[in-house]
């Protein structure tokens, strides 16, 4: 009987990919999931949602064009509406919840009648998160984040992450997390993020995290551990200290008190590993520790002639004012602000361009367009020479950029397609198709790196 996977924040899927596997190929059966929520409140087309139920082959209902079916209705819905308008009611039953979910402010405050409890005031989508595990109790939960969660906000250090530990242990959770950089395990983007793994009492993995000692569950026997190995650790024992001041103290509280007073230049408490348990947490840095195979940049791009000709850069850009050259240089200038204000501006430079021999950097949503930019990928490459002569790609204006990036003769630069920002996130070939190339560049900045899920479902299969 395969885990029931509840899928929100879906995008274009893939923690549903990392879950499952692909939708044309070997699926994995430890794990299904039946419903899935994706809206994206900044924009009246739907375009995640249009991706996610085309690869799923699912249809609309008839007397409801924001819900979706797959191959047996009722057992693989898809649901393009916002979650706060949800009541769990609607969502049925299941082991498991997913999906990364963007990083805001979670501070929280009582209620104007205290009896009431307490309420979000910000970070509205955590608190939705949080009344689905309430009403539902999955006895997995499994979310996705920018690492700067475990860092927020600059005036208490930690404070945000805090109050989501204190949240899921009083709903009678355990907690592991771990900040993982994909490229650290053989994948071919640098893209770090925070896992956070939440386990009920239902499920086997509570109580390994209870009974074992902390450095031993961090370092060894934990989900996180066995997925993505780290060095073993010299600590005897693992730092630790309690999210709240007082064992009384309720969520308003932690999230006034909380590093309260510490320097917006401190560190957070909260390191790269860690785990929560009866109100208390461990932590400390860990060392990724891995031999094996590793993919790069220039592994994942396509043959030369399937390059279109519109990601090629036109040298103008590149040596322009405010051009390629000058965006990925380094720059120590004085910049005007508002009302004649000026201040010194500084930035390293970038490579430029992108070497091929490592993993990428990491995509950004606005990774599309043709417009010059300091984050978006350039690399180089070898254009078929019939389009080094109907481009004009010896001219004089092509050879000037040529030297002053220290290009051979018969090389050029362009920009990532929409398949190569695929496979750094590694999604099978042509998942995003159907909008525009800036969009499906959008979807693959805001996405996981679908190798961390595979890897997590493996170990959550196997224990």
């Amino acid at each position: 009987m395969p885990l029931r996977v509840v899928e929100l924040f879906a995008g274009v899927g893939g923690f549903r990919l990392g879950f499952e596997g692909p939708v044309q190929g070997p699926r994995n059966p430890a794990f299904k999931v039946v419903w899935s929520n994706q809206w994206e409140p900044s924009t009246k087309k739907q375009h995640a949602t249009e991706v996610y139920t085309a690869r799923w082959n699912m249809q609309p209902r008839k007397n409801d064009s924001d819900e979706y079916f797959g191959e047996v209705e009722d057992s693989d819905l898809h649901i393009n509406k916002d979650i706060h308008t949800i009541h769990t009611d609607e969502i049925p039953d299941f082991d498991l919840l997913c999906g990364g979910f963007p990083c805001q402010d979670y501070s929280v405050a009582k209620t104007a009648n205290k009896a009431v409890g307490i309420q979000g005031k910000k970070g509205v989508l955590w608190w939705d998160i949080h009344r689905i595990i309430e009403a539902k109790k999955p006895s997995i939960v499994l979310l996705e984040n920018v690492d700067r969660l475990l860092k927020s906000p600059t005036s208490q250090r930690g404070r945000d992450f805090a109050v989501m530990l204190a949240s899921l242990d009083e709903l009678g959770y355990v907690v592991e997390w771990r900040s993982l950089n994909a490229a650290e395990y053989g994948m071919p983007q640098r893209r770090r993020r925070v896992f956070i793994l939440a386990f009920s009492k239902e499920s086997k993995h509570y109580q390994t995290l209870v009974n074992d000692e902390p450095i031993t569950y961090l370092s060894q026997t934990g989900v996180t551990a066995k997925a993505f190995a780290i060095h073993r650790h010299m600590l005897l024992s693992c730092p630790s200290f309690p999210l709240k001041n007082k064992s009384n103290a309720d969520l308003a509280e932690v999230s006034l008190e909380f590093n309260k007073g510490a320097k917006k230049t401190s560190t957070s408490p909260f390191k790269k590993c860690g785990m929560m348990r009866d109100g208390i947490a461990y932590t400390f840095d860990g060392v990724a520790n891995y031999t094996g195979p590793s993919t790069t940049l220039g592994d994942v791009l396509i043959q030369p002639p399937k390059v279109p000709e519109e990601y090629y850069i036109s040298p103008g850009d590149v040596l322009k004012p405010k051009g390629w050259k000058y965006l990925k240089g380094a720059k120590k200038e004085q910049r005007e602000g508002t009302d004649g204000f000026t201040y010194s501006y500084n930035e390293g430079a970038m490579k430029f361009p992108d070497p091929l021999d490592n993993a990428s950097r990491t995509i950004i949503t606005g990774e599309g367009g043709s417009t010059p930019s300091r984050f978006k990928h350039v690399v180089v490459f070898r254009p078929p020479k019939s389009k080094m002569e109907s481009l004009k790609l010896h001219s004089k204006t092509h050879e000037n950029v040529r030297t002053e990036l220290k290009m051979k003769k018969n090389e050029w630069i362009r920009r990532l397609t929409p398949i190569e920002l695929e496979r750094l996130n590694m999604f099978p070939d042509n998942h995003t198709a159907g909008p525009t190339d800036g969009k499906r560049a959008f979807f693959m900045g805001n996405a996981l790196v679908v190798g961390i899920i595979e890897r997590l479902a493996e170990v959550l299969a196997q224990d």
